[in-house]
């Protein structure tokens, strides 16, 4: 079994039971327990899952309002990866979120990806079939490669569907993220799609963070989960974006 297999075995174990156990994982995956544990360990430097003494735990995201599990994101990427054509050319920026569309994809072998995310990247290459594009840039600590080179390189390419995650989202503010150049090249993925989605775990409804990125009447879709308020559905639509919660 590839690495790439494996990890996306473990991460949905952890997803479905909240933590798992070395010797369990070892057994489940064929491989043994020093294999289980390097992997483990890949896994926490990737900030996918926390590891524990004898195995690893969901990673909880402290957005400041609260926590989002792995499972929410997990469901909202499979949901944005429905919306990908046979042989479409996907831009996708960095976060957890972006990082689970890439893996419901990943089994597509007539996609073109797109990123600046070093982590998807990663996930991605060796794939058979697949044909990956990484933007270069200034890398930042969320492993995103943003800045004036990722803009000048992304201004070459057309996009059938763009995936855009955010740190904060309101009706007012629109889609925001905390870091200036981030930002800009998040609008540079937007600018340079046919359509365009913001992937949001509901945790971020609601917030306004640093730099703004966009608009919400700029981007086409909203993808979110079950956690979103009546009053937020209601005014995100209004302000001119379709919402999908799952």
């Amino acid at each position: 079994m590839r690495k790439q297999e494996r990890f996306s075995l473990i991460l949905d174990r952890v997803a479905e039971r909240g933590s798992v156990d070395v010797n369990d994982l070892a057994s489940a995956l064929g491989v043994s327990g020093a294999t289980v544990r390097r992997d483990l360990q890949a896994l926490s430097s990737g900030k996918l899952l926390v590891r524990t003494h004898g195995g690893a735990m969901a990673r909880l995201v402290d957005t400041g309002d609260g926590i989002s599990r792995l499972a929410e994101k997990r469901r909202i990427g499979a949901a944005a990866a429905r919306l990908a054509d046979r042989g479409a050319v996907v831009g996708l920026t960095g976060g957890t979120t972006a990082l689970e569309v890439a893996r419901a994809l990943a089994h597509r072998g007539d996609i073109t990806f797109v990123t600046n995310a070093i982590n998807i990247a990663s996930e991605l290459v060796g794939r058979p079939g697949l044909r990956l594009v990484v933007i270069g840039g200034i890398v930042r600590s969320s492993f995103e490669l943003v800045g004036p080179a990722a803009e000048a390189m992304l201004a070459n390419y057309h996009f059938d569907i763009a995936f855009i995650g955010v740190d904060g989202l309101t009706p007012q503010e629109g889609c925001t993220t905390h870091d200036e150049m981030e930002a800009q090249t998040d609008l540079a993925f937007l600018r340079r799609a046919r359509r365009s989605i913001v992937i949001a775990d509901s945790t971020k409804l609601g917030k306004v963070t640093f730099a703004r990125i966009a608009a919400v009447s700029d981007v086409d879709d909203i993808i979110t989960d079950r956690g979103i308020t009546d009053e937020q559905l209601r005014s995100l639509s209004s302000a001119g974006a379709q919402v999908t919660t799952v």
